[in-house]
């Protein structure tokens, strides 16, 4: 392990302004969103939209650290032959890659999934490292309802996510730990708070079990939010005051930074929340995004397939970007959205 690669790739994965863009939406996902904006999702289709995010200057320039690619996204080469990996690097961001295999129904908790995938993973790593993929993520997904989410599934998807960022640094690639305690159901914001801090406290129990280097990561997690479904949405200030209480219970300062995941909120949701965290924060971390729908939901409309729409998705894409960057600094506001509207 080079703990000095790992730690400067991880410190570089957050740095002031930037965030992470997640494109690796599996085949399945991103046929429903193509099915939504009447793409077929073939090959030459993904690869063509990946490429026109690829290829947006400004935003990849300006905004973004690093973008999480598909197994099918870093094996394909854009239309002139360049390799999609090659196109991220000229941008000066980082190419990462997920690696879990995803969520599998877990014996005899019903409702409750377990992540798979840590079978083979030490040889894919080495595999993708050769394909230029320098930092990887895996996702846990904890639901909450009544009677779960239990010991059981917490604790199991907990022990996977540090197998996984052990096994990553092992081969010198940098693990997202991604632990999602979803925003379905009826909760409250209370609710989740209880959740997220009982699944925080067990990541980091078990990460430090498997002898993890904290410096050498990166935290995904959700943000502290009401299920989609309850009956009272909390305001932009409660799901930042407490985000912020339980991050402060759980993480150590040694994580260089948490980018949050954005988990079905509205883009500008997604934005208002995190820009009030970080006009409040004195946090020990650097607070930044890992979206993918709420970065991509705009290009996408615009898009939607054609050839005349690219420069026009392109904006799009470096506007969500640019309103991003600007949270992550604490100095979004919500005209802005209005005068590019």
């Amino acid at each position: 392990m080079n703990l000095d690669h790992l730690t400067q790739t991880a410190a570089a994965m957050v740095r002031p302004g930037k965030g992470i863009l997640a494109a690796d939406e599996s085949s399945g996902t991103i046929k429903k969103r193509f099915d939504a904006i009447g793409v077929e999702s073939t090959p030459d289709n993904r690869r063509d939209y990946r490429e026109l995010l690829f290829r947006s200057s400004d935003a990849m320039k300006s905004y973004i650290s690093g973008v999480i690619l598909y197994d099918e996204t870093i094996r394909q080469a854009a239309n002139d032959g360049t390799p999609l990996v090659k196109l991220i690097e000229q941008a000066g961001a980082i190419p990462g890659i997920k690696v879990d295999l995803g969520a599998k129904p877990l014996p005899f908790c019903p409702g409750e999934t377990i992540t798979e995938g840590l079978d083979g993973l030490r040889e894919r790593l080495k595999e993708y490292a050769g394909l230029g993929a320098r930092f990887a993520k895996w996702r846990a997904v904890i639901d909450v309802g009544e009677g779960v989410p239990s010991w059981t599934a917490v604790r199991a998807n907990a022990h996977a996510l540090a197998r996984y960022a052990a096994l990553c640094q092992e081969q010198d690639v940098v693990p997202i730990v991604e632990p999602e305690v979803l925003m379905d159901g009826a909760h409250d914001i209370d609710r989740c708070a209880t959740v997220t801090e009982f699944v925080l406290k067990t990541v980091f129990q078990e990460l430090y079990e498997q002898r993890v280097v904290l410096e050498g990561m990166v935290l995904k997690p959700n943000m502290v939010i009401a299920g989609k479904k309850a009956p009272v949405q909390a305001p932009v200030e409660e799901v930042a005051e407490k985000t912020l209480m339980v991050l402060r219970r759980c993480v150590p300062a040694a994580v260089p930074g948490i980018a949050f995941l954005s988990g079905g909120q509205s883009d500008q949701e997604a934005t208002a929340h995190l820009d009030a965290m970080n006009r409040t924060s004195r946090a020990p971390w650097r607070l930044t995004f890992s979206y993918g729908r709420a970065l991509q939901a705009a290009p996408q409309k615009v898009w939607s397939g054609s050839a005349e729409n690219v420069e026009a998705a392109q904006r799009a894409f470096s506007h969500r970007a640019r309103m991003n960057s600007l949270a992550a600094a604490g100095q979004w506001r919500r005209e802005l959205e209005e005068m590019a509207a």
